[in-house]
């Protein structure tokens, strides 16, 4: 008999597909987008007049629409899809930035009217939002690589984003932040519409309510997915909360506005390296690998506390943003790989509306609260915090002992 030939292994899958290119751009404009709204309302309410209490009430009012209403947005994007939806919310996202920086050519914009736009701006998001993680299988077939690309290009807008944000405010006017926002939602819009993707018919027999019930039965069954949410509430209370209010106030005191955009930026640079680390190193635990980088990451809010002369400063976000990237790969890719496609758009809205829901409360009493206590207290008090959730995350044992669902 002959002997018989064993085939030759499969060429790996190449990441950097025609709809690869497209989503990749498009995700990389959108968090672009969003990493400068928060810098320019916050430096640009400060320099109108408007203190730390208002600053954290417009980003709450923000987060807390994004919140609210995400769930319904993976609702809405299992049940028909997520790219129109997505190209939606772009536009809508295009009209807000455009009407912030109108308004603030033309004059002294009101508080309820950086407050409604604000809100306006989370809805938006919300719709947004829950595809990103839907799409990342649909248009790669290496979830774990494609997520470490990604991660790098989020953090290459993360430092980015901040820095054109400070240095338009510093040098030309806040309106021209906003404007500059506007075209870049333009641009991620403009590169969804062109993305190939195969027809998918939704199962529409259930109504909204058994859509929602659907996805909290897939939520809650899974104790390493909830036990995660839970440690984000206290870390969204108590550090990413007040850690832009409240940090932007403790930086530029001591150095001045454009400091506090070169920080995240040093931040950005840091996801930039951590996921470049999560593109090479696979742990066959993910979630305790992730939960080791993150005690890394309290060195953000301590460095804001400490306020070092600025190379040292922008060395503490760094550091903390290697932490942060690297958990947040071993993160979406655990969820995009263990939860069915038929209902991941809703798990991952759930996800991320507990993972953020407690951020808006944590913005608006970090004007209070550190008029009591102090704003470097308020941010020693974080950086205890973060370091304390980081090591829950390594003592919960259906987070610790998660293994890969796929190399």
């Amino acid at each position: 008999m002959a002997a018989t030939l064993a085939a030759p292994p499969a060429p790996p899958a190449r990441l950097w597909t025609r709809n690869f290119g497209f989503y990749f751009t498009a995700r990389t404009m959108a968090v672009l987008g969003d990493t400068m709204i928060p810098v320019a309302t916050a430096v640009a309410m400060l320099s109108l007049g408007f203190g730390v209490g208002a600053v954290g009430v417009a980003l709450g009012a923000w987060m807390g629409a994004f919140a609210l209403f995400v769930v319904f947005g993976g609702v809405f994007a299992d049940r028909f899809h997520p790219r129109p939806q997505m190209i939606a919310a772009d536009g809508a996202r295009f009209a807000i930035q455009a009407g912030l920086a109108l308004c603030l050519w033309l004059g002294h914009p009101a508080l309820w009217l950086l407050v409604l736009a604000s809100v306006l701006g989370g809805l938006a998001t919300a719709m947004f939002q829950p595809g990103l993680t839907s799409l990342v299988p649909q248009v790669a077939t290496d979830p774990q690589q494609a997520n470490g690309v990604l991660r790098v290009s989020q953090g290459v807008a993360t430092m980015a984003g901040p820095a054109i944000a400070g240095t338009l405010v510093a040098v030309v006017s806040p309106a021209s932040v906003f404007a500059a926002t506007a075209v870049v939602f333009v641009v991620s819009g403009l590169c969804l519409t062109a993305l190939r993707l195969p027809y998918v018919e939704p199962d529409r027999s259930a109504s909204t309510l058994q859509n929602l019930r659907e996805g909290w039965t897939e939520f809650r069954s899974r104790s390493w997915l909830w036990s995660v949410i839970l440690i984000w509430w206290v870390l969204g209370v108590a550090v990413w909360g007040p850690i832009t209010p409240v940090g932007a106030v403790s930086i530029i005191d001591a150095h001045g506005k454009a400091a506090f955009g070169w920080a995240e930026s040093a931040f950005g640079v840091g996801c930039v390296l951590g996921g470049l680390v999560a593109i090479r190193l696979r742990p066959a635990r993910p979630l305790f690998g992730g939960a080791v980088a993150m005690l890394l990451f309290p060195l953000m809010p301590l460095s804001a506390a400490l306020v070092p002369p600025v190379p040292l400063l922008m060395a503490g976000y760094l550091v903390s943003g290697i932490g942060w990237a690297f958990w947040g790969v071993q993160w979406a890719t655990s969820v995009q790989t263990r939860i069915p496609e038929d209902k991941l758009n809703r798990v991952a809205a759930y996800e991320i509306a507990g993972s953020i829901l407690a951020v808006p409360l944590g913005q608006a009493v970090a004007g209070p609260v550190s008029g009591l206590v102090g704003v470097h207290r308020l941010l020693f008090l974080g950086a205890l915090v973060g370091l304390g959730c980081a090591l829950a995350l390594l003592a919960v044992r259906p987070v610790r002992r998660l293994t890969r669902a796929v190399d």
